[in-house]
């Protein structure tokens, strides 16, 4: 034995700094992994039990006898998970499947559950349901807070919808003259004309560029996600380019730093920078508020009219390497970093 202790750090080397968080990062994966076949497996169990296929050969259930602890063979072999699980940083596709569920599926709201199926975020789900476009096994709903399972007829304006096990994340660079909704009355141009073919999946933008506003956009059929990214309580960082018709002033510069109000209320920037010290018409300004047209109105507010908004970061998503009009999926470090909510760019309460 004690000759072998020279060689410990050979045999089972101890990794440090960014090589041990990396191997951490493989090991809870790895266990995610294996927790989602397990679980798909007794869900297609459970399935096929409902549907009265038996299988051939009744699987044995096997136990490590050195350890009890060890719980990697106390269920029968796993199949593949669906959709493939991707490898590290690889983007983010999809092949819509969708989820069964039963009697003991946990009760949710209805307008969740609209958002969970991609049809929109659970704000505009609420309207969807409140105009009675909504039906649950036939009778229209007209409350967002109706309990439902999910294993339901639920239709929205006839068409029966289901929970969706893929979700797609999109990146797009918008151009100007593109509405940033699904469909306009008035026949104009949207979003979603920029990324056809991109996915099968009924995807939607979240949140809201107006026509001439242009930079970083999301769309995705992830209701959830959605629904964070827009909360007010999340305050979730944008950052802008702005091009106004004449320099802006050093007491407006103080002013938008200071914080100014609107018809709607206070809104103060977070940060505040000239572009350009020889040209102090164009301005870039962090800000994680929200609300409708927010950075032309506080330019407005005190006297500017804004000649171009440019968007150039949402959350941690910049449109770096994507061209104007074009998109791309996001990768998989993206889409972790947006649903674990990094404080990096978001401003919690205690920071508010």
């Amino acid at each position: 034995m004690s000759n072998n202790k020279g060689f410990e750090k050979f045999i089972k080397p101890e990794f440090k700094g960014a090589k041990k968080k990396e191997a951490i990062r493989q090991d809870k994966r790895k266990a995610k992994a294996e927790s989602r076949a397990i679980g798909e497996d007794l869900r297609r169990k459970k399935l096929d039990k409902k549907r009265g296929i038996v299988s051939d050969k009744p699987e044995e259930k096997k136990f490590h006898k050195k350890d009890s602890r060890d719980r990697s063979n106390k269920f029968p072999e796993k199949r593949p998970i669906t959709p493939v699980t991707h490898q590290k940083d690889s983007p983010v596709q999809d092949s819509f499947e969708p989820i069964e569920l039963d009697a003991n599926s946990p009760l949710m709201p209805l307008n969740k559950f609209l958002a969970y199926c991609g049809i929109c975020g659970r704000r505009e789900a609420a309207d969807i349901i409140k105009l009675g476009n909504v039906t649950v096994n036939g009778d229209k709903i007209f409350e967002p807070g109706y309990k439902v399972r999910g294993n339901e007829d639920v239709k929205v304006k006839g068409k029966k919808i289901f929970l969706q096990r893929n979700l797609v994340y999109i990146l797009l660079n918008k151009p100007k003259d593109y509405i940033t909704t699904s469909k306009d009355p008035e026949g104009r141009k949207t979003v979603l004309e920029l990324i056809k073919g991109a996915t099968k999946e009924r995807v939607y933008p979240v949140g809201r560029l107006d026509r001439n506003t242009t930079g970083v956009l999301l769309l995705t059929n992830d209701g959830e996600l959605a629904q964070q990214l827009t909360h007010p309580s999340f305050q979730v960082k944008k950052i802008y380019e702005v091009r106004v018709d004449k320099p802006v002033t050093k007491k407006d510069f103080e002013a938008i730093l200071t914080g100014v109000t609107l018809e709607d209320g206070f809104v103060q920037a977070d940060h505040l920078a000239y572009a350009d010290d020889k040209d102090k018409s164009v301005i870039g300004i962090e800000i994680h508020s929200g609300r409708n047209r927010i950075v032309r109105r506080i330019f407005e507010h005190l006297g500017y009219d804004v000649k171009n908004l440019d968007r150039v970061m949402f959350a941690n998503l910049t449109k770096k390497n994507v061209d104007r009009g074009k998109w791309r999926m996001l990768q998989e470090k993206e889409v972790r970093l947006l649903k674990y909510m990094n404080q990096s760019f978001t401003k919690t309460k205690k920071n508010a």
